[in-house]
């Protein structure tokens, strides 16, 4: 009786009171702002998830801030940083920057950041403490001491004792073990080892599904040492430079390090030298694009932080082009690290748990990581790595998904569209001299030459670049923004004979060395006119508004003493060259979507998931790529107009947009949050730049794939294996099927217990005797509870599959009210059927009771799996799965054989007319009638079922 009547206080008490949650959360501390607002700061520290290591920051105020003391730093003429910024924090205004206010850390970084971008090369080794040689070997290591090794935030995965420990320590494992430890103090040691034995089962299946995938997701986050080459002096008397390889971990400030394509960027850089330097900053702005950098120029406040062309951030790479930079911030002073300041936000509640730790049935956790665990196996067969169990059971209730477009919507490459001339007709002759310039050029290919060189071969021009010579070629760089290549044919044909300088490049620029057009139509050239140039800019930002890069192509026809080669050691003058050219035309670009991407959103949005665009790129390409792969694009906005927008309209905006484009990482956690507490969605985001990691820390459900960055599959729930939506909607369904199935099981169980608990009340009080002694109550709940496992592999209808569902405490409150009657009306008729039929209410007939109501009661609660489990008629209009059928049929047998059994003599029962079982069958016909009515009222009452 234990048992049933710890049901009864966990039911009236704990359900309605049970305010804290409950939830496994991500992360281990919550900073919360001192400003009474809805944006989730953290001041002071950095906070990471559970399965991080938490590192304080590294940088130390080493002097305190004195008279003396200042005074004696200006004498060794040495500014560090933390001196810097009291100047600087108190003699300039503070800015917002990226659309978010800013902690007094992140203050730091960008006033420390913009300030060397404005600086002269010389004032900048001043500010670090360094010299144009470098670092001293014994300078670096000191340095490397003070601040520790150059990571913006360490992490590791969890040891196997650490996921073991949060298995067992779960708010369900936890209840049970509670209430195992009471059953043997009331003396009632079966129930105890029952409990335990279901708590051992259910911590060891979590802890092992986890482990395994702890353990796969590991292997992909292996840790590879990326060597930097770096500058440092070495000598007593006379100081040398010496280039050595060191660990990205042991650069410090100060450091000069030497760059070439494919480098990542070890820490914040300012540029010392460039030549031709292009950097992906996709890790954490997510625009596909690259971006120019050049040492030669310096900077103003008005230009956005990441587009500061002196600046290289740590993280970043090099596609294209070398140089060398002065290492002015690592570790946690980076502006990557004020990303991860942010990470650490405490997710919302999961009113699931709320709700089901309250409750608690026997076989909750059991059912529950059964259910898990199995869309975790089917997932996995779908190549995704199932991180975090309870993952599978938000993806069922995820509403909305939002997707950072880089890599997830696109293929993240360019593809050429089009060569149009100025009045956006395609000409074959821009093509032929677009072609030939990328296929002659010997300085570093970019991706787009890619793009033009496959465009050709794969529509099968024939532009013969045999025949053609190359004399000489005038690279790209930072200030022209144009490649040009010099080339001679010989032949008859007037057209392709002679020297050609051809060039392509930044519009703007190629635009500024043109004097003449070719006018296509008419087949002439005839001089620039104002009338062409504003034509041609309408053109390209027609094109730009499709979501297409543009970038010009012009000739010109030189005359053969004109050139001075360079293999005589002349010196070209360039200027001289590229002038009075013929502007031809537009060559354009896009970043595909992928084929797969609408047939998965599509599909997506059947099962009613919304999908928003959170990304960094421009909003003309996300729009274009969003209609082409079927999102609306009737509500957008960019991140800098989102940062104009007062609270309220704020999260009225968020909650309508679908597409937000611009946006830095801060103002994707933003929109989040927003989405999850303003709008009560469930969010999932899909994102692998370090750009994405404050939004997955944020979502419900955190998705990356294999080839993110490592933080972004630290932070992820799921790692896919492949960039393919359509394995989120396999695990939308398998969400669906998991949390279904518990539902099952929790409103089944619970409306059981309270109706049980109800009747055993009522019996006790007709009776002289206790309806069930405890060895029966105890072996019938035991039966009961082991045929409930198949309920993991039962299937779901249709219909509930199509939409994502929530559980509340007001909806099982309501079930409960409404349902729970029913199953006491039923006990309640075998009550006063006993009673007046068979007279069983003397000593005399006590173990025919016994008998009688152990098997109703079992036979009840066996069958009303069939009732609860779907919206339509039990048997009729639709059957449960085979092991669900299996699991009644064996368990109904069991309980209809044990009284007929010597068990059951020793358990004190005894054998049972036939007529009783004929009475069961009516009654269990008038049960499912009844039951089958209340199902029907109730959904007309409440629109939902389970």
């Amino acid at each position: 009786m234990l048992l049933s009547f710890f049901s009864t206080i966990w039911l009236l008490f704990l359900f309605h009171f049970f305010n804290a949650p409950m939830g496994r959360t991500k992360v281990s501390t919550l900073f919360a702002n001192k400003h009474n607002n809805n944006n989730y700061m953290l001041p002071y520290s950095n906070t990471i998830r559970q399965t991080l290591v938490n590192r304080p920051n590294t940088h130390k105020d080493r002097f305190p801030f004195s008279l003396f003391e200042l005074l004696r730093r200006l004498i060794h003429s040495s500014i560090p940083y933390d001196i810097f910024f009291h100047f600087h924090s108190h003699f300039s205004l503070t800015r917002k920057v990226d659309g978010d206010s800013k902690t007094e850390e992140e203050e730091k970084v960008y006033s420390w950041l913009y300030t060397l971008a404005q600086s002269d090369k010389n004032l900048v080794f001043e500010y670090v403490r360094s010299t144009e040689r470098g670092l001293s070997f014994t300078e670096a290591d000191r340095r490397l001491r003070e601040n520790g090794p150059n990571v913006p935030l360490e992490y590791s995965f969890p040891r196997w004792w650490h996921l073991l420990w949060n298995s067992l320590f779960h708010p369900f494992i936890i209840i049970l073990i509670v209430l195992s430890v009471l059953s043997f103090i009331t003396c009632d040691s079966p129930n105890g080892f029952i409990m335990l034995i279901l708590v051992f089962i259910s911590v060891t299946l979590r802890f092992y599904q986890e482990y395994s995938s702890s353990k796969a997701a590991m292997k992909l986050s292996e840790f590879v040492k990326c060597p930097i080459k770096v500058q440092r002096c070495a000598g007593r008397v006379v100081q040398k430079e010496l280039v050595v390889q060191v660990d990205q971990r042991d650069v410090v400030p100060g450091d000069i390090v030497i760059f070439e394509p494919g480098d990542l960027f070890p820490g914040d850089i300012r540029l010392l030298s460039s030549k031709q330097l292009v950097v992906s900053q996709a890790s954490l702005t997510g625009e596909s694009w690259t971006t120019d950098k050049t040492a030669e120029i310096r900077e103003d406040h008005s230009t956005p932080l990441l587009d500061l062309k002196n600046i290289c951030f740590m993280g970043t790479n090099v596609v294209s082009g070398t140089g060398t930079g002065l290492v002015i911030s690592t570790g946690s002073n980076t502006y990557m690290s004020t990303m991860f300041s942010k990470v650490g936000k405490k997710k919302p509640p999961d009113e699931f748990e709320k709700v089901a730790s309250a409750l608690n049935p026997q076989m909750l956790p059991l059912i529950i990581n059964t259910c898990l665990a199995k869309g975790a196996l089917a997932m996995a067969k779908d190549r995704c790595i199932v991180k975090s169990l309870t993952s599978i059971r938000h993806m069922g209730s995820m509403d909305i998904l939002c997707i950072d477009k880089t890599g997830s919507l696109t293929m993240n490459h360019a593809i050429m569209v089009n060569h149009l001339d100025c009045r956006g007709l395609p000409q074959e002759k821009i093509l032929r001299y677009a072609f030939l310039n990328s296929y002659f050029k010997s300085d570093q290919k970019y991706p787009l030459d890619d793009a033009i060189l496959a465009f050709v071969y794969s529509n099968g021009f024939r532009f013969q670049p045999s025949k053609w010579r190359k004399i000489d070629e005038i690279p790209f760089d930072f200030i022209r923004r144009r490649v040009s290549v010099i080339l001679e044919t010989e032949g008859g044909h007037s057209q392709f004979f002679g020297r050609f300088l051809l060039t392509k490049g930044a519009l703007l620029e190629v635009l500024r060395v043109c004097s003449f057009i070719e006018n296509f139509d008419k087949d002439e050239i005839s001089p620039f006119s104002s009338n062409d140039y504003q034509r041609i800019l309408n053109l390209s930002e027609d094109l730009s508004n499709e979501g297409l890069r543009v970038i010009a192509v012009a000739i010109r026809k030189l005359e053969m003493p004109q050139i001075c080669e360079t293999s005589n050691g002349s010196k070209r003058e360039e200027e001289d060259i590229e002038r009075d050219m013929v502007f031809i035309g537009l060559i354009t670009f896009f970043d595909p979507p992928k084929d797969s991407a609408k047939q998965a959103l599509w599909r997506l949005s059947e099962k009613g998931v919304k999908a928003k665009v959170l990304t960094g790129d421009s909003l003309s390409l996300t729009t274009r790529v969003c209609r082409e792969v079927g999102i609306s694009t009737t509500h957008v906005i960019t991140g800098p107009e989102l940062e104009q927008l007062d609270q309220n309209t704020f999260h009225e905006t968020v909650q309508r947009a679908t597409v937000l484009a611009r946006l830095t990482p801060i103002q994707k956690q933003r929109v989040v949050q927003s989405l999850q507490t303003i709008g009560n969605h469930v969010v999932g985001f899909l994102g692998d730049g370090v750009n994405d990691s404050l939004a997955l820390d944020a979502a419900n459900v955190s998705i990356s794939v294999d080839s993110g960055v490592a933080i972004a599959k630290d932070m992820a729930d799921i790692i896919l294996l492949e960039k393919d939506l359509n394995v989120l909607v396999a695990g939308v369904e398998h969400g669906r099927l998991s949390f279904g199935n518990t539902m099952k099981y929790l409103k089944m169980s619970v409306i059981a217990n309270l109706g049980s608990v109800i009747s055993l009340l009522i019996a006790t009080l007709l009776f002289k005797y206790e309806p069930l002694t405890s060895r029966q109550l105890l072996t019938q709940n035991f039966i009961y509870s082991v045929g409930q496992i198949a309920l993991a592999w039962d299937k779901m209808d249709e219909e509930y599959v199509k939409t994502p569902h929530k559980s509340s405490e007001r909806g099982l409150s309501m079930f409960m009210l409404w349902n729970a009657p029913v199953c006491t009306l039923c006990d309640v008729a075998t009550l006063l059927f006993l009673w007046f039929y068979y007279k069983a209410y003397t000593d005399v007939t006590q173990k025919f009771f016994h008998s009688a109501w152990f098997i109703e009661g079992l036979l009840l609660q066996t069958l009303i799996i069939h009732l609860i489990r779907t919206e339509k008629i039990p048997f009729i209009q639709d059957v449960a799965s085979w092991p669900v059928i299996f699991s009644t049929v064996v368990t109904s047998a069991i309980g209809i054989a044990l009284p007929f059994t010597p068990i059951g003599k020793v358990m004190g029962f005894s054998l049972i007319p036939l007529s009783y079982f004929g009475f069961l069958v009516l009654l269990f016909l008038g049960y499912f009638t009844v039951g089958q009515v209340v199902k029907r009222l109730y959904i007309l009452v409440y629109k939902k079922w389970l």
